[in-house]
Order: structure tokens, then sequence, then C-alpha cells
């Protein structure tokens, strides 16, 4: 008889309205790219963090942020990482980031 162990992996999705899509994307991946695994091109990233996992996407003047992380606490704390240095990237321009 063999036990198969099942990880509920949480997700959380952000679609952001900003004429810089692509610019922030690229922005966050090769930050992030300084210390962790990353892989983008000017239209999609993926950055993989020690608790999860973030995947962007940037088309005309949306850039779509989904974190993926094996718990709660996990999910939280890599939305606030992403959204806070995106954020900080956007200084010029008020982004609404709300995480679904």
């Amino acid at each position: 008889m063999t036990t198969e162990t099942k990880t509920t992996l949480h997700h959380s999705t952000a679609i952001v309205v900003t004429e810089m899509a692509s610019r922030y994307l690229q922005q966050l991946c090769k930050h992030f790219g300084h210390k962790l695994p990353v892989n983008f091109t000017t239209q999609r990233g993926a950055i993989v963090f020690d608790f999860g996992m973030c995947a962007l996407a940037a088309k005309d003047n949306m850039l779509n942020l989904t974190v993926t992380a094996g718990d709660e606490v996990s999910l939280s704390r890599l939305k606030h990482v992403v959204a806070s240095h995106l954020e900080r990237f956007a200084f010029r321009e008020e982004l609404e980031i709300a995480w679904a």
C-alpha cells in the first residue's frame, strides 16, 4: 500500500493597469535575479522564491501577477514582497494592486 501526500497550493492574482507593464516586469525580474532564479522576456517572467513563485505577464497596458505558495502565510508574504517592490519601481504613478 502506498501513501500519497497531496500538497495544496495557494494562489492569488492581481491585474495592474499601467502603460509601463513590460518595463516593470523586466525591472522586477532583473532586481530579484541578483539573488533568486528568474526567467523572463519582455512579455513573460517567473521568479522563484524560497517560499513560493511569482509568474508575470505583460500585455498592452496590463501587468498580470500570479503568486503561488504552499501555505497562506507564505502567500501573504509573497504578495507583500512583490507588491512593495513594484510600488517602489512605479513611484511616479499610483498603481492599484488588488489581489484576488
